[in-house]
């Protein structure tokens, strides 16, 4: 859950996840369905799917792996999650390297590689091993993300704080405030969309987006333009905003009138909403007009 999300916006998911899945074993017997249901909101839902398949790996296998490359086949498990978790649970020397670390090595070494190159953050990550030497992998690890996130901050860090400060090279050079670098950027891309509200009666019409789409698929939305060709729009409910990576959304959900078009079409009420995968669109746009 803490894959590209902050902590605090994971806590109450983590707390009903395992509220609803206390074992690897509840997880993995889990229907997909309400697996995404937990998580809804959450955004980045092939972690929820590859979370319940490894489940189902980890339940067929007898146990846990507790070996790095073991842990790095399970589904969804890639370099720093299985450093993290090889180190922190078993002990095992493997550099955890997250954007924290990659600014506190940056500033260490006063390197102005690009920290977006792979060979950058592999070369960043044989440095840390090398810091690592003898100590507890799991303790200095934890520290070294610790440090980045609370004291060597990207901006106004807290360089009279840090312990480190003797044999940072950056702050002796004074380029602490030009480092990491970081080359790569996408521009934004600006998208305006329109999502309909069909009512009939206390129910909503809402459309199950197909299997075959790789992210969202089995999550329900609110039909736009293209799903809805013969709705009658209505009035202007309001707008709201959504980022997907570099895409950024403007929706305008309006009312209209329609009937459901296909067999991906259902009426659901507020109490049915609770119990299904919703997307993170669907939501925003039913708070918006006071159903949720």
């Amino acid at each position: 859950m803490l894959q590209q999300t902050r902590a605090q916006a994971v806590i109450p998911y983590y707390q009903r996840f395992l509220d609803r899945f206390p074992s690897v074993e509840v997880l993995a017997s889990a229907a997909e369905q309400d697996v995404l249901a937990l998580w809804a909101g959450l955004g980045y839902y092939s972690r929820a799917r590859n979370l319940r398949r490894a489940a189902q790996q980890v339940v067929e296998a007898g146990g846990f792996p507790h070996d790095y490359a073991a842990i790095r086949a399970l589904p969804g498990i890639g370099d720093y999650t299985a450093a993290a978790i090889a180190s922190i649970a078993f002990g095992l020397p493997h550099a955890v390297v997250d954007g924290n670390v990659l600014r506190v090595v940056a500033r260490m070494e006063n390197d102005s590689a690009d920290i977006a190159a792979a060979r950058t953050r592999e070369r960043f990550r044989t440095i840390v091993r090398r810091w690592m030497g003898t100590s507890p992998p799991g303790v200095f690890n934890q520290a070294l993300m610790e440090l980045g996130a609370t004291v060597c901050l990207p901006a106004k860090p807290l360089c009279r704080d840090c312990p480190l400060a003797s044999r940072c090279r950056a702050l002796q050079a004074g380029t602490v405030a030009q480092l990491p670098v970081k080359l790569r950027r996408t521009e934004p891309v600006e998208i305006a969309a329109v999502l309909f509200l069909v009512r009939r009666g206390d129910r909503v019409l809402l459309r199950q987006i197909e299997a075959g789409a790789r992210r969202m698929a089995g999550f329900w939305e609110l039909p736009g333009q293209g799903e809805l060709t013969r709705a009658r729009p209505g009035k202007i409910w309001g707008e709201f905003r959504h980022t997907i990576t570099h895409h950024r959304y403007t929706f305008t959900l309006r009312t209209a009138t329609a009937r459901a078009p296909g067999p991906e079409f259902r009426w659901f009420s507020a109490e049915e909403m609770a119990a299904i995968p919703l997307s993170t669109t669907a939501r925003k746009a039913l708070r918006l007009a006071g159903i949720l």
